[in-house]
């Protein structure tokens, strides 16, 4: 996990439909309602009962969320923003399918309802102890995978899913990826170099940057061809002509080609914390984590409106041509006043000396950590 500086984490999460609002104490939040707007055909939005993303000051936690199907010939993102169920703490989600939706709109409700249940309604959350949210949400996010095979026999989709519970003083994030490493089976980053070798180890291949020659990540829930039907996608490829019999016949599979277990890290949010950004590749291809922090401080000390601020920051990265789904989520903690904020210049050093975002980039496909791959 990288950092800014030693206090600038950066962090997580991935793409979605559209979200607006001023969310009060999570114990006291109302259920989301979702609404379309006619602003532009790809994007979808929910409201999350907040009349203005200015109600009640500096006090609350402030969220903003914005997906734009961009380029692509179709939008497989959805977003998922709760605060029941986990006492104490929201809940947010973003899942980034490949393949179809029909993984991300099962596992939108699956996933969630497994870490109610996983987490003990919140309880364990509120202890605070590491080892056993980490166990906890392994086991959750196992289930829905298993889950999702049961659902859908014949259905070849995926999805990544990156979570956040964020509490008064306390975040967990349960994540895709190592946030500025993410799990390809290419590349010569630490992250992309174990997924290389776990891939090799459980029996497969490599092939032109894809796990034998067909999917470019290597974490996601779904994608069973890889997982318990291995056999019978080694056997279709054969017919297909992708490789020989007798190459197929030297294959060994021994786990897991694809896998669905997530890395959990726990942050402490101290006084300085402003907000946090997640985002999908469809930003982070185009905009690196300082243009993107300048940009989103400087939008809440114009108008304090973070809902705006994400819609102007999906909209930049649209204007740099991005080609794939963009998808972006912002929690303004709420312990900032904007407006008496002057607008600054965006220098570098002032930025990262005055910002604490935290930033994720979901990737198609990927799921677990560099440290469980060990």
């Amino acid at each position: 996990m990288a950092l800014l500086t030693p206090q600038l984490q950066k962090f997580l999460l991935t793409k979605l439909t559209h979200c607006s609002s001023s969310l009060k104490p999570p114990k006291k939040y109302t259920s989301s309602s979702t609404t379309t707007k006619a602003r532009t055909p790809c994007c979808s939005a929910i409201a999350i009962d907040a009349p203005s993303s200015l109600t009640g000051g500096v006090a609350g936690v402030r969220w903003g969320s914005t997906a734009l199907q961009g380029l692509r010939e179709e939008m497989e993102d959805d977003i998922l923003v709760r605060s029941d169920g986990f006492d104490g703490f929201y809940f947010a989600a973003v899942f980034d399918g490949h393949g179809g939706l029909s993984s991300v709109k099962f596992l939108r409700d699956v996933l969630y309802k497994e870490c109610v249940e996983a987490l003990q309604g919140g309880l364990l959350l509120s202890g605070k102890d590491l080892k056993t949210i980490r166990e906890a949400l392994q086991e959750a996010f196992a289930k829905a995978d298993a889950k999702l095979e049961m659902a859908g026999e014949e259905d070849e989709s995926g999805s990544t899913a990156t979570v956040m519970f964020l509490g008064n003083d306390t975040l967990f994030i349960s994540h895709v990826e190592v946030l500025t490493n993410p799990h390809r089976p290419y590349g010569s980053n630490k992250a992309s170099l174990q997924e290389i070798k776990r891939v090799r180890d459980a029996g497969g291949w490599i092939g032109n940057g894809r796990i034998c020659g067909d999917i470019a990540v290597s974490r996601a829930f779904g994608d069973m061809r890889f997982k318990t039907k291995k056999n019978e996608m080694l056997k279709k490829g054969v017919v297909e002509g992708r490789w020989s019999e007798k190459f197929a016949s030297r294959v060994q599979f021994n786990a897991d080609l694809v896998s669905a277990c997530p890395d959990i890290f726990q942050v402490t949010l101290g006084s300085d914390v402003e907000f946090v950004l997640l985002a999908s590749d469809g930003l982070w291809d185009y905009m690196n984590s300082s243009e993107a922090i300048s940009f989103v401080r400087n939008q809440l000390r114009q108008h304090g409106d973070v809902q705006l601020a994400c819609e102007a920051l999906a909209q930049a990265v649209l204007d740099r041509r991005s080609e794939d789904n963009v998808s972006i989520i912002i929690a303004d903690l709420g312990q900032t006043d904007w407006q008496s904020l002057p607008l600054q210049q965006q220098n570098f050093a002032f930025e990262l000396g005055q910002a604490f975002a935290t930033i994720g980039i979901v990737s198609l496909g990927i799921w677990m950590s560099s440290q469980l791959s060990l």
